[in-house]
């Protein structure tokens, strides 16, 4: 997996706002690693892992956890209420009427909460009527293809000879695309 340390600079001046963060992006942009990484650098930070809850609803684990009562009658066990908790929901959109727990952690919790999706509805709807004003959405995008030769380890002279390649092509096809 490659760093993504734009997104994960982003992420770390969120800590502890009182905003849900919610991080967006097609498949296979990052998202959960992301989050995996968030929690890594918290526990780094000295916040004890019984502060974190990590759910990733991709998990066959979780799969019991279809909608929003179920997913409350798992957590609420795990909370200690006299403590500030973490929660980071991967693919929240696999659990039905997330929104409703979320907003309801929100407000019976100290917490901090995070959640990713790829789901475009992810951020329409229901979450408009539940969290207004009190999210603030992070967008992932695919490897830059600066981050994907970073990815790929490549020498000096290897990224040079990409760089020539894309180049040429770049202007071929504008060429083209011209005629």
């Amino acid at each position: 997996m490659i760093e993504r340390p734009l997104y994960m600079n982003r992420l770390k001046a969120m800590i502890n706002t009182e905003f849900v963060k919610v991080i967006t992006g097609v498949r296979r942009s990052g998202k959960s690693f992301l989050l995996l990484m968030l929690r890594d650098y918290l526990e780094e930070q000295g916040i004890s892992k019984d502060q974190i809850i990590y759910v990733n609803f991709e998990n066959p684990a979780y799969f019991e956890m279809f909608d929003y009562r179920s997913l409350y009658a798992y957590l609420k066990d795990k909370v200690n209420s006299n403590q500030k908790t973490y929660f980071l929901f991967d693919e929240i959109q696999e659990v039905s009427e997330w929104q409703k727990l979320i907003n309801g952690l929100r407000v019976a919790y100290d917490s901090d909460i995070y959640v990713t999706g790829s789901n475009a509805s992810l951020l329409s709807g229901e979450l408009g009527t539940y969290l207004t004003g009190r999210y603030v959405e992070l967008k992932m995008l695919p490897l830059s293809f600066q981050e994907y030769l970073a990815f790929k380890d490549l020498d000096a002279q290897q990224k040079e000879i990409l760089f020539r390649l894309f180049r040429i092509w770049g202007l071929s096809v504008g060429r083209s695309a011209r005629r």
